[in-house]
């Protein structure tokens, strides 16, 4: 996968968690875990490509700056 494509995907996870209500335990649970995951696929991702980024924090803002900067490429819609 691509930079932008695992970076589509993390914020598309991170949009919906928040969308998720609190009493949907089950729900966010799930979207969590593979938001934790996409997070350091990203991470990961970052690093291979010699992209330097100080904390998960700082990896996160590079991953929605990123999708900022093309909002058309998408990889799938989360429906929640």
């Amino acid at each position: 996968m691509t930079l932008i494509e695992i970076a589509r995907i993390y914020t598309d996870l991170v949009k919906a968690e928040n969308e998720i209500p609190d009493n949907e335990y089950a729900a966010k649970d799930e979207v969590n875990a593979l938001r934790t995951k996409y997070h350091q696929m990203f991470m990961d991702k970052l690093v291979e490509e010699g992209i330097e980024f100080s904390d998960r924090f700082d990896a996160m803002n590079k991953a929605f700056e990123l999708t900022a900067k093309d909002p058309s490429v998408g990889v799938f819609e989360i429906k929640v």
